[in-house]
This record gives structure tokens, C-alpha cells and sequence, in this order.
């Protein structure tokens, strides 16, 4: 077995999406790696997330040269350090719109986060969905429906192959399964939908479904 020299310190798996994004990345590579999990909501989450991020907050890598914290960030340092993976396109202007898709899944969406914040193994109904939070999904769709459509031929992802846009996207795609949201009522021509059935379809997001049951397993019988 490969000796591992990253330990990835996440969140709850049912319910943290920034935990998710490089947990994924790192998983679908193959990347070795150890998981540490603090259990957020409690009393003493902020002080334990302390212990290994001066953030404050999950997800951190913590690496032999120090920590680097933002799922952003991670998924950029690994892309780096493992360059054999692509976890961005080869092509440069591929590159450069799943960098923009990425940089605006950080930073952007507040409407979707707020009102369908994420809870893995829950299926509920839609919530009232206002002017924001309608701008929100469209807008996703329509991205997705774009680079999609430009780079994404010859593979079910939305640059073709797996890459770390599909990584941060992919808490959205949970979002819209929770949430039974019918992506054709914002624009859906289908691609939309394909895409949430491809990142849920992936082996990697049912291992991390199955953590996040045995972690409601085990709140439930301490």
C-alpha cells in the first residue's frame, strides 16, 4: 500500500460540502491519503478545528511542509503536486473556464447555500423559491449546459474527464437530489440532469455516502 503524507481533515459527511469537494478529488485519484473527521455543530468544534487550521474552519490538508486550508486552495495544490492526474484540463482555454466555473462556485450561489444547504441523506421537499434563489439555478444549469457543450465531449463530466470543477460542483448535484429540484423548470434541456446523475453515479460519492450513514449511526446510539 502507498505511504501516505497528507491527512485531510473534514467536517461531518452528511451535511459539510466544503469537506466533500477535495475528499473527492483526492478519492477519485486515488490520491492516498488519511481522514480525520470533527464532528461540527458542537460546543467544541471551533477549538478542535483550531488544533489543525489557523482558519478555523474545514476542510484542511495537512501536508509534510505545513497545512494548506479552502477547498479551492487544496484542489489548486493538488493539481499541482500530482499533475499526472489532470485535474484540470490540458487545454489552456478548457483551463482557464474551469478555473472561472470554480472560482464562482467559491465564491457565489449565497441564495442556493442559504436556502438548500446540504443534507446528503435527506429527501425533502423544494423550499420557496424566490427571485435569488430561481437567478442561482438557472445560473448553474445554463454553466454546466456551457462547458458542457464546449469542452465536454467524450465524457459524462463537464470537461469530459474528471476534473476539479466536478469537484466543487459536486455538493450541488447532492443539493438538487435532496431537494427534488426538476432541473427543466430552470432551463434543463437535459444536460443538467445528466450531469447530477454522473456525479452521483460515481463510486467514490457512494463511499462517501455510506460515512456519512455510519456517522448518523453512531450519533444515534451514543
Amino acid at each position: 500500500m502507498a505511504t501516505t503524507s497528507y491527512t485531510l481533515v473534514i467536517g461531518d459527511k452528511n451535511f459539510s460540502s466544503w469537506s466533500l469537494r477535495p475528499w473527492l478529488a483526492l478519492t477519485h485519484c486515488g490520491i492516498p491519503f488519511a481522514e480525520e473527521r470533527i464532528r461540527l455543530r458542537q460546543p467544541d468544534s471551533k477549538a478542535a478545528i483550531l488544533r489543525h487550521t489557523p482558519a478555523g474552519k474545514v476542510p484542511a490538508l495537512k501536508t509534510t511542509g505545513g497545512v494548506v486550508w479552502d477547498s479551492l486552495a487544496i484542489v489548486e495544490y493538488l493539481a499541482e503536486r500530482h499533475r499526472e492526474h489532470r485535474l484540470w484540463p490540458a487545454d489552456e482555454e478548457a483551463r482557464a473556464h474551469a478555473r472561472s466555473i470554480s472560482a464562482e462556485m467559491h465564491s457565489g450561489f449565497v441564495a442556493l447555500r442559504n436556502d438548500m444547504s446540504m443534507d446528503l441523506l435527506a429527501r425533502l421537499p423544494p423550499p420557496p423559491i424566490g427571485e435569488v434563489l430561481e437567478t442561482d439555478i438557472r445560473r448553474i444549469v445554463a454553466l454546466w449546459k456551457d462547458a458542457h457543450t464546449r469542452f465536454g465531449h467524450g465524457g459524462p463530466f463537464l470537461f469530459g474527464a474528471f476534473s476539479n470543477a466536478d469537484a466543487m460542483f459536486a455538493p450541488v448535484a447532492t443539493r438538487f437530489r435532496t431537494y427534488g429540484v426538476d432541473l427543466s423548470r430552470f432551463g434543463d434541456d437535459g444536460t443538467a440532469a445528466a450531469y447530477v446523475r454522473a456525479i452521483l453515479d460515481l463510486p467514490e460519492m457512494a463511499e462517501w455516502a455510506e460515512g456519512a450513514k455510519a456517522e448518523v449511526r453512531q450519533r444515534a446510539s451514543a
